[in-house]
């Protein structure tokens, strides 16, 4: 049969493309896009299918729509993500998982109650069978398909049963999700860009320019109407210029980049996920892209074409030599971690030098919310006012007022350090937003300032990463 055939075709290149992308971080492609996307007209196919058919077996429709909901979840997840709709693709990733646990559940339930009835029916036949010899003691069931199984007691049996079940599959749902993300190949890496520069101010200078005004010939009798023009017909422009007269970045390479990086290696822009509030906000094209594509335009360092989101928890998929030097963190509501967030978020920062860069981006109560976190994450520390004169405000770019769009927790950033670095960096006052399209209608003065205070916690957190991956190999 065609479709048969067809069917079997895509599941084999199906199975390669999950492989690839997933357990072995194959880049995203459209041609990969097209292969999962295959997965649509091919359930729409089965479903006119097994309409013209008069299967008498009420497990057709059941069994089709399991088999089709893996692969139809991965092409949704996957097209998504390569078209850019990130918070599409992070709420299907979670109801994905959602749904292909409560099908999970659906098929051990029925399962356990077929089980249950045959057991039921195989006790009925044997109290009807004749007896030769006097019925012995009954065996003590150990059986938890059997609902007589001693551990169940002699009443609600059967809910005693549901409950074993249900607990017993959510651990082992949980335990096989967590065994496929710890695994060698769901390891991610990051790479920063290959290079060195040095930690130094970028130099502003005025540059004066002769602007030679033109000199028109016009007719005196013709219906044109011009003005006389002025007597100075050489105006003086003053021209504000910005000298790289040195590479932007740390470590002696070749280019602008950093030491301990790789040719293919690029800054990353990530983002976190959490839950309770608006993670999302000014994500992507029209928001912190434009911080991203800015940042290479300032530094000449590569960048990847896109940003990005991670749930907290992935943090921890990143090995210690190969983690984000920076991860970004945003929005105006509630931020709610659980204790196993707080673990990955303290390991990142500390173990595996990584940094945070917090935005207030809209209320006093998020304010309250990343110190809340923080004392979580590092009860050791207090946070502290960050100095216009610190580095993080000169390098590369000097930051003479501190910009912002709105003071919503306040007008000056606060810092949390631990051996002269700092772990975190929370700005008060929206800079996502002056990032974004139209720049929340701040002056360019504002928003640029805006782009260079970004530029400077990116490139201090990556250059920080490099001294720290080069005392590591000099200590080897």
């Amino acid at each position: 049969m065609m479709l048969t055939r067809a069917t079997l075709g895509f599941g084999a290149a199906w199975l390669l493309g999950v492989i690839s992308w997933i357990f072995f971080g194959a880049s995203e492609s459209w041609i990969l896009g097209a292969i999962f996307a295959l997965a649509i007209p091919l359930a729409i196919a089965w479903i006119a299918f097994l309409r013209s058919q008069n299967f008498q077996s009420a497990l057709i429709w059941p069994l089709a729509l399991t088999l089709g909901y893996l692969p139809i979840w991965t092409a949704a997840v996957y097209l998504c993500d390569l078209l850019g709709l990130y918070g599409l693709t992070s709420f299907l990733s979670q109801f994905g998982n959602g749904g292909a646990f409560f099908i999970g559940l659906g098929w051990a339930v029925y399962w356990l109650e077929n089980r249950s009835r045959q057991r039921e029916v195989l006790r009925i036949r044997k109290s009807h069978q004749p007896r030769e010899q006097p019925a012995a003691k009954p065996a003590t069931i150990w059986n938890p398909v059997d609902p007589d199984a001693w551990y169940y007691g002699r009443k609600s049996q059967k809910l005693k049963q549901s409950t074993l079940l249900l607990l017993s599959y959510s651990m082992l749902f949980w335990l096989v999700a967590l065994s496929l993300s710890q695994v060698g190949g769901c390891k991610e890496t990051y790479e920063m860009p290959a290079g060195g520069g040095e930690q130094k101010t970028v130099a502003q200078t005025v540059r004066i320019q002769k602007v030679i005004r033109k000199k028109f010939v016009v007719n005196p009798f013709s219906a044109i109407k011009f003005e006389v023009p002025p007597i100075d017909e050489v105006k003086l422009e003053l021209q504000e210029v910005t000298e790289h007269a040195y590479k932007i970045g740390y470590g002696e390479g070749t280019g602008a980049g950093f030491a301990g990086g790789t040719k293919q290696g690029k800054v990353r822009f990530i983002r976190l996920e959490y839950d309770g509030g608006d993670w999302d906000q000014d994500f992507g094209v029209g928001g912190d892209m434009n911080m991203l594509f800015e940042y290479g335009l300032l530094t000449s360092q590569k960048v990847s074409d896109r940003t990005e989101s991670r749930r907290i928890a992935q943090l921890s998929s990143f090995p210690l030599y190969q983690s984000p030097p920076l991860v970004y963190m945003t929005g105006q509501g509630s931020i709610n971690t659980s204790n196993s967030d707080i673990k990955v978020l303290r390991e990142y920062l500390v173990d595996k030098h990584g940094m945070l860069f917090i935005d207030n981006g809209g209320s006093r109560h998020f304010h309250n919310q990343v110190v809340a976190m923080m004392n979580r994450v590092l009860p050791e520390v207090r946070p502290v006012p960050i100095p216009l004169d610190d580095t993080l405000h000169r390098v590369p770019f000097q930051i003479g007022t501190f910009p912002y769009v709105a003071p919503h927790g306040g007008k000056e950033a606060l810092g949390w350090s631990m051996d002269g670095r700092w772990l975190a960096y929370y700005h008060p006052g929206d800079i996502g937003d002056a990032w974004s399209d139209g720049h929340a209608g701040v002056s360019p003065e504002i928003y640029n300032s805006c782009y260079q205070l970004g530029a400077n916690v990116i490139n201090y957190a990556h250059s920080e990463y490099a001294k720290w991956l080069a005392a590591k190999q000099s200590t080897k």
